[in-house]
Protein backbone atom coordinates (compact mmCIF):
# COMPACT_ATOMS: atom_id res chain seq x y z
CA UNK A 1 0.00 0.00 0.00
CA UNK A 2 2.64 2.48 0.86
CA UNK A 3 4.57 1.84 -2.27
CA UNK A 4 1.11 2.41 -4.51
CA UNK A 5 0.80 5.62 -2.31
CA UNK A 6 4.63 6.57 -2.99
CA UNK A 7 3.68 6.00 -6.87
CA UNK A 8 0.69 7.77 -7.06
CA UNK A 9 2.58 10.98 -5.30
CA UNK A 10 4.92 11.11 -7.75
CA UNK A 11 2.64 10.71 -10.35
CA UNK A 12 0.23 13.54 -8.95
CA UNK A 13 3.20 15.81 -8.50
CA UNK A 14 4.56 14.91 -12.23
CA UNK A 15 0.71 16.03 -13.64
CA UNK A 16 0.81 18.92 -11.70
CA UNK A 17 3.98 20.07 -13.23
CA UNK A 18 2.84 19.37 -16.98
CA UNK A 19 -0.62 21.83 -16.00
CA UNK A 20 0.88 24.20 -14.61
CA UNK A 21 3.88 24.58 -16.69
CA UNK A 22 6.18 25.40 -13.27
CA UNK A 23 8.80 23.16 -11.34
CA UNK A 24 7.29 25.08 -8.25
CA UNK A 25 4.27 22.97 -7.55
CA UNK A 26 4.37 23.09 -3.53
CA UNK A 27 4.12 20.00 -1.23
CA UNK A 28 0.78 21.50 -0.24
CA UNK A 29 -0.80 21.60 -3.91
CA UNK A 30 0.19 18.00 -4.23
CA UNK A 31 -1.23 16.83 -0.52
CA UNK A 32 -4.49 18.78 -1.65
CA UNK A 33 -4.82 17.01 -4.96
CA UNK A 34 -4.73 13.50 -3.41
CA UNK A 35 -6.71 14.51 0.00
CA UNK A 36 -4.22 14.05 2.30
CA UNK A 37 -2.07 16.67 4.83
CA UNK A 38 0.83 17.76 4.48
CA UNK A 39 2.89 16.53 6.67
CA UNK A 40 1.52 12.81 5.15
CA UNK A 41 3.94 13.16 2.33
CA UNK A 42 6.57 13.17 4.66
CA UNK A 43 5.62 9.66 5.70
CA UNK A 44 6.88 8.30 1.69
CA UNK A 45 9.62 10.92 1.44
CA UNK A 46 11.61 12.17 3.99
CA UNK A 47 12.51 15.79 2.76
CA UNK A 48 10.67 17.85 -0.52
CA UNK A 49 14.06 16.93 -2.46
CA UNK A 50 13.67 13.31 -2.16
CA UNK A 51 10.14 13.77 -4.10
CA UNK A 52 11.37 15.83 -6.36
CA UNK A 53 14.17 13.37 -7.09
CA UNK A 54 11.64 10.60 -7.31
CA UNK A 55 9.85 12.31 -9.64
CA UNK A 56 12.71 13.08 -11.76
CA UNK A 57 14.06 9.83 -12.01
CA UNK A 58 10.58 8.20 -12.70
CA UNK A 59 10.38 10.52 -16.10
CA UNK A 60 14.15 10.07 -16.61
CA UNK A 61 13.63 6.28 -16.73
CA UNK A 62 10.47 6.26 -18.31
CA UNK A 63 11.54 9.01 -21.28
CA UNK A 64 15.16 8.70 -21.75
CA UNK A 65 16.01 5.13 -20.52
CA UNK A 66 13.07 2.81 -20.75
CA UNK A 67 12.99 2.16 -24.92
CA UNK A 68 16.49 2.56 -25.60
CA UNK A 69 17.42 -0.67 -27.28
CA UNK A 70 20.40 -2.33 -28.95
CA UNK A 71 21.19 -4.69 -31.18
CA UNK A 72 22.79 -7.69 -28.81
CA UNK A 73 24.25 -9.30 -32.51
CA UNK A 74 26.47 -6.77 -33.30
CA UNK A 75 29.99 -6.52 -31.41
CA UNK A 76 30.61 -4.78 -28.00
CA UNK A 77 31.64 -1.20 -29.42
CA UNK A 78 28.99 -1.35 -31.77
CA UNK A 79 26.36 -2.22 -29.07
CA UNK A 80 27.93 1.06 -27.06
CA UNK A 81 27.87 3.14 -30.01
CA UNK A 82 24.55 2.49 -30.46
CA UNK A 83 23.48 2.92 -26.66
CA UNK A 84 24.94 6.32 -26.23
CA UNK A 85 23.39 7.36 -29.54
CA UNK A 86 20.38 6.18 -28.32
CA UNK A 87 20.58 7.58 -24.99
CA UNK A 88 21.88 10.90 -25.74
CA UNK A 89 19.26 11.51 -28.73
CA UNK A 90 16.34 10.42 -25.92
CA UNK A 91 17.74 12.82 -23.76
CA UNK A 92 17.62 15.87 -26.48
CA UNK A 93 14.38 14.81 -27.29
CA UNK A 94 13.22 15.23 -23.52
CA UNK A 95 14.56 18.59 -23.38
CA UNK A 96 12.76 19.52 -26.44
CA UNK A 97 9.30 17.98 -25.66
CA UNK A 98 9.02 18.23 -22.07
CA UNK A 99 10.72 21.92 -20.75
CA UNK A 100 9.17 21.63 -17.58
CA UNK A 101 10.29 18.02 -16.80
CA UNK A 102 13.40 18.88 -18.59
CA UNK A 103 13.75 21.82 -16.10
CA UNK A 104 12.59 19.97 -12.96
CA UNK A 105 15.44 17.11 -13.47
CA UNK A 106 17.82 19.93 -14.31
CA UNK A 107 16.73 21.36 -10.66
CA UNK A 108 16.73 18.64 -8.58
CA UNK A 109 19.25 15.76 -10.32
CA UNK A 110 21.69 17.47 -13.28
CA UNK A 111 23.02 19.88 -10.47
CA UNK A 112 23.35 17.41 -7.19
CA UNK A 113 25.92 14.84 -8.43
CA UNK A 114 24.78 12.52 -5.66
CA UNK A 115 21.19 12.34 -6.94
CA UNK A 116 22.64 12.15 -10.29
CA UNK A 117 24.29 9.05 -10.29
CA UNK A 118 21.91 7.27 -8.15
CA UNK A 119 19.24 8.22 -11.16
CA UNK A 120 22.04 7.31 -13.96
CA UNK A 121 22.67 3.75 -12.35
CA UNK A 122 20.28 2.10 -14.32
CA UNK A 123 22.18 3.33 -17.29
CA UNK A 124 25.78 2.71 -15.80
CA UNK A 125 24.34 -0.76 -15.17
CA UNK A 126 23.54 -1.11 -19.35
CA UNK A 127 27.19 -0.25 -20.09
CA UNK A 128 28.79 -2.68 -17.51
CA UNK A 129 26.22 -5.56 -19.61
CA UNK A 130 27.04 -4.43 -23.12
CA UNK A 131 30.83 -4.40 -22.65
CA UNK A 132 30.96 -6.93 -19.56
CA UNK A 133 32.87 -4.54 -17.31
CA UNK A 134 32.82 -5.61 -13.64
CA UNK A 135 28.95 -5.68 -12.55
CA UNK A 136 30.27 -4.74 -8.80
CA UNK A 137 31.58 -1.20 -9.94
CA UNK A 138 30.56 0.96 -11.91
CA UNK A 139 33.58 3.25 -12.67
CA UNK A 140 34.03 2.04 -16.09
CA UNK A 141 30.70 2.99 -17.85
CA UNK A 142 30.66 5.73 -15.15
CA UNK A 143 34.07 7.02 -17.34
CA UNK A 144 32.54 6.10 -20.73
CA UNK A 145 29.24 8.12 -19.73
CA UNK A 146 30.89 10.88 -18.31
CA UNK A 147 33.14 11.34 -21.90
CA UNK A 148 29.61 11.94 -23.11
CA UNK A 149 28.30 14.79 -20.80
CA UNK A 150 28.25 17.68 -23.39
CA UNK A 151 25.07 14.98 -25.51
CA UNK A 152 23.77 14.56 -21.79
CA UNK A 153 24.29 17.67 -19.33
CA UNK A 154 21.81 20.53 -19.60
CA UNK A 155 24.81 22.83 -19.42
CA UNK A 156 25.04 21.98 -22.93
CA UNK A 157 21.74 22.00 -24.36
CA UNK A 158 22.06 25.11 -26.16
CA UNK A 159 24.16 23.15 -28.76
CA UNK A 160 22.05 19.62 -29.17
CA UNK A 161 20.05 21.41 -32.29
CA UNK A 162 23.07 22.59 -34.05
CA UNK A 163 23.35 21.37 -37.04
CA UNK A 164 26.83 19.39 -36.60
CA UNK A 165 25.37 17.26 -33.34
CA UNK A 166 25.66 14.09 -35.00
CA UNK A 167 29.69 14.65 -36.34
CA UNK A 168 30.13 15.99 -32.67
CA UNK A 169 29.37 13.43 -31.24
CA UNK A 170 31.06 10.65 -33.74
CA UNK A 171 34.49 12.45 -32.96
CA UNK A 172 33.40 12.14 -29.36
CA UNK A 173 33.45 8.08 -30.06
CA UNK A 174 36.34 8.42 -32.10
CA UNK A 175 38.31 10.05 -29.24
CA UNK A 176 37.47 7.21 -26.52
CA UNK A 177 36.61 3.77 -28.79
CA UNK A 178 40.57 2.73 -28.30
CA UNK A 179 39.72 2.56 -24.48
CA UNK A 180 36.38 0.72 -24.68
Amino acid sequence: MAQNTREKIIQVAETLIMETGKTDVTLADIAGQLGMTHAALYKHFHNKQALWEAVAQAWFNREVLQDITVNDQLPQREQLHQWLWTFVNAKKTAYNTNPQMFALNTRYVDNNPRALRTVLTSAYAEINQIMGYDPATYDQAEAVLAAFAIFTLPNFKDTWNDDDYQERFERQWALITQGV
